[in-house]
């Protein structure tokens, strides 16, 4: 089965021990301190504890990357564990998405489909709104 690799870049885990709290992360991936947490829970993210503080290693950072580019491509949280979960059998130097052409074709279909219904939405919408004005 083909596999096409998705995620964060290999020189990227060459940062090594650098370490990141939560607001640094949250500031450089543009998310909320909230969304973090939820992660960590989720069991996506395991940082290390100082006391109240979270600590973030390179690998985190690498995962959160990778997280939040699967949730840009439309995939669920249960999707992305099930695809970091695969990652961590292997040894590689950088972490990634690994989708097979099946994954690929399915959320194609998957996003065309949710499109149309926008599109749909919008259009009913944009009408009743034309209505509106030519009434007023």
């Amino acid at each position: 089965m083909d596999q096409y690799a998705i995620g964060a870049k290999a020189g990227d885990a060459a940062e090594g021990a650098k370490q990141y709290t939560i607001g640094d992360l949250a500031r450089e991936f543009g998310v909320t301190l909230r969304t973090l947490r939820f992660y960590e829970d989720r069991g996506l993210l395991s940082p290390r504890r100082d006391g109240t503080a979270r600590i973030y290693d390179a690998r985190d950072r690498e995962r959160l990357s990778v997280i939040l580019k699967g949730k840009q491509l439309g995939f669920t949280l249960t999707e992305i564990r099930a695809m970091l979960a695969e990652e961590r059998s292997g040894n590689g130097p950088a972490m990634n998405l690994k989708l097979s052409l099946d994954q690929i074709e399915d959320q194609i279909l998957h996003l065309e489909q949710q499109k149309k219904e926008i599109e749909e939405a919008l259009a009913e919408l944009q009408a009743r709104r034309a209505g509106m004005a030519a009434a007023a």
